[in-house]
């Protein structure tokens, strides 16, 4: 048998069993109604949660940076890729953040791998909860530490595996912020408690979590008030931009520059996008005005769903699950949606576990009153037509 034989038919598969994906054509910028292969529709799926990916402010950032420094870095930051807009956004995190110091990856993906693949140790483990974002699982499997598993946000089992590993020299906890899939928010507080008790570190992922939660907006952190010992993050949610980073102590970072090898290895992000970033971050800092439009939007649509009879899983987050249940249901109701205008995809396993296809929606302090009422018009009336509530 050749390869695209073989190939092809594990796609049938994937087809029969509900779970195939193909892309969707964005033609227009970054805004709640956009053009998706040729067609307007209201988007709710974006993670662009302060609406910062198209604000001018950023765009003139970028494009007066481009002038100066051209298009790409032409390398890695070891070699030709490191700028001053490199440094400067690095420090912006750090004060944001309120950590020594902080790095920047091509993308969170990156710096969740190079952290966990590069920092715990043979005869370390990783305790890892149940719904960590692919990256982390990726980060954990490249490790040479051990891996175990505890259930999701479930801080009993947590410390069962805590007891159940004290013999490992060293043990860290890796962990979203807010889980990306779920919308529910890691109780930080007691992990970094647990961690003090037990002899642990700390890694929290706050992708979905920089720029919304926390009174000025700096995560999970904040939100609990603790300091984890290793934070990672990105910008291309709420900052709107691309690209991740960690921040934590001087030596921390010290340390992955001269051993992260998703750091050592490779481009550097381009100076425009640096520069956008560092745009963002003062923005968010100005002003809590997004962060109270977003909440706003996020309780509205909430509230209404579980109104209307919808299980809807997650905390006060933007990401709002509506539980379908069998992925070929979560298509068709996508699909509906779709026909009405509004763009919020179907997950379904792998991404989520069997049983649990969703609809999930995501929010953004941009969506105004109009486009949020005929959400949950469409909610309503999709639901009576499938009799899903």
């Amino acid at each position: 048998m050749g390869l695209d034989e073989w190939l092809s038919q594990k796609i049938e598969k994937t087809k029969e069993a509900g779970l195939y994906r193909k892309f969707r054509t964005m033609n227009t910028a970054p805004l709640p109604e956009m053009v998706i292969d040729g067609r307007s529709q209201i988007v709710f799926s974006s993670n662009n949660y302060l609406g910062l990916a198209n604000d001018q402010r950023l765009v003139y950032a970028a494009e007066t940076t481009l002038h100066e420094f051209g298009v790409g870095s032409s390398g890695s930051r070891l070699t030709t890729g490191h700028t001053d807009w490199h440094q400067k956004l690095e420090e912006k995190i750090a004060r944001f953040k309120q950590t020594e110091a902080a790095l920047l990856f091509s993308s969170g993906f990156l710096a969740n791998v190079g952290v966990l693949s590069s920092l715990p140790e043979k005869g370390d483990v990783i305790l890892s909860d149940q719904f960590n974002h692919a990256s982390i699982i990726d980060g954990c499997r490249l490790s040479k530490a051990d891996t175990v598993v505890y259930n999701h946000i479930d801080m009993n089992h947590l410390e069962e595996k805590l007891k159940e590993t004290a013999s490992y020299q060293r043990r860290f906890i890796v962990t979203d912020g807010v889980f990306s899939m779920d919308g529910t928010i890691a109780p930080l507080d007691q992990m970094v408690r647990l961690a003090k008790q037990y002899d642990a570190y700390v890694i929290v992922d706050d992708a979905h979590a920089t720029g919304v939660l926390g009174e000025k907006g700096r995560g999970t952190s904040e939100y609990f008030g603790v300091y984890p010992d290793v934070v990672i993050g990105t910008l291309s949610k709420a900052i709107g931009t691309e690209g991740g980073f960690v921040a934590g102590s001087k030596v921390l970072i010290d340390f992955l520059l001269n051993h992260a090898r998703t750091f050592i290895f490779q481009t550097a992000m381009p100076p425009s996008i640096c520069a956008a970033s560092h745009t963002a971050l003062e923005i968010i800092e100005e002003s809590n005005e997004k962060r109270q439009l977003l909440f706003s939007n996020v309780n509205k649509i909430k509230n209404s769903l579980e109104e209307m009879g919808y299980k809807v899983k997650g905390d006060l987050t933007p990401i709002i699950p509506v539980i379908i249940g069998d992925p070929k249901d979560a298509v068709i109701f996508a699909e509906k949606l779709q026909e009405n205008g509004i763009y919020a995809p179907a997950i379904r396993p792998p991404t989520v576990p069997n049983g649990e296809s969703r609809i999930r929606l995501t929010v953004t302090s941009a969506h105004g009153s109009k486009e949020i009422d005929y959400l949950l018009e469409c909610f309503h009336f999709i639901g009576k037509e499938l009799n899903m509530i």
